[in-house]
């Protein structure tokens, strides 16, 4: 039976409260360790992801209900594990701000995609949602590097622009997967295991391992798999089977302002009068895409 309006903002919700601390995680477990750069990302994405894989295997035993969305499942595990590379690399470079905001622009790469691969034609009130929200979107990112926000926004900003991109695909075929009647659970052990088997290795690749961190900084890790990836990744994955993926996206657009706000309290970073008015901006359009999109 499909769930009312009610109980889908309700997980909705709960998912943009969990994951609006993993910017702020990832900050931590970067102060923590004193590391930087690409190798002690993917230690963060793997860890990540291998936690949450492994917090979700005693559910293997049950074996699948359906093989059918098996491979879209492993897809989009593949560009999951992209996102999380591009986007948590992405915070050594950008502000926490710019780089929420960023990220978060996944609403014009799903509706392009879904157009384009799934012949799913917006309509005209949720392609303007999607243009008003990315404006935000921008305001926030532009106030942010003109403030000073990071070592190099540029680098940053493309990074969080990458995983957008990546983060959209994951949706996408995770969608398909679950329409090839697999269920939430199913899919996202599907799609979480896979991201940790591809990321695992690469922190070696890049002269990194997973070893000789302070305690906390493993303690940064398990809550990045219970929070924002237990709770805010499926729950969204829950929500793709009822509502499009372009509305599950917008929601997530809340994000920044979530994050931005929690980084201000923990980091003091605080958001200058642009980046609240990309806000306001980004807020108003979510509200116009869900009109245009509550078909």
């Amino acid at each position: 039976m499909r769930p009312s309006g009610l109980q889908i903002a309700a997980v909705l919700v709960v998912g943009i409260l969990a994951i609006s601390f993993g910017s702020i995680l990832v900050r931590l477990a970067l102060s923590a360790s004193g590391e930087k750069g690409l190798a002690f990302s993917l230690v963060m994405s793997a860890g990540r992801m291998g936690l949450a894989a492994l917090l979700l295997a005693p559910g293997w035993r049950r074996g699948l209900g359906s093989r059918a969305g098996l491979p879209w499942a492993v897809g989009a595990g593949v560009f999951l594990a992209l996102h999380f590379a591009f986007w948590i690399t992405s915070l050594s470079y950008t502000s926490v701000a710019a780089s929420t905001a960023l990220v978060t622009t996944n609403p014009v790469w799903v509706t392009l995609f879904g157009w384009l691969l799934f012949k799913e034609k917006p309509s005209g009130t949720t392609l303007l949602g999607v243009a008003v929200a990315l404006l935000g979107g921008l305001l926030i990112g532009l106030g942010d590097a003109e403030e000073g926000g990071g070592t190099n926004p540029l680098l940053g900003d493309l990074l969080a622009v990458l995983g957008a991109v990546a983060a959209s695909f994951y949706f996408l075929l995770g969608r398909e997967a679950q329409r090839r009647e697999l269920s939430t659970l199913e899919y996202v052990r599907v799609a979480y295991t896979a991201a940790a088997f591809l990321l695992l290795p690469l922190p070696y690749l890049f002269g990194g391992g997973y070893g000789g961190y302070p305690l906390e900084v493993y303690a940064y890790l398990l809550l990045m798999a219970l929070l924002p990836q237990l709770v805010g990744h499926t729950s969204f994955n829950w929500a793709t089977r009822h509502i499009p993926p372009v509305l599950v996206t917008l929601a997530i657009l809340f994000e920044p302002v979530g994050a931005s706000l929690l980084a201000y309290l923990l980091f003091g970073e605080l958001p200058g009068s642009q980046v609240l008015l990309g806000a306001l901006i980004l807020l108003l359009g979510v509200g116009l895409a869900v009109v245009g999109g509550r078909r």
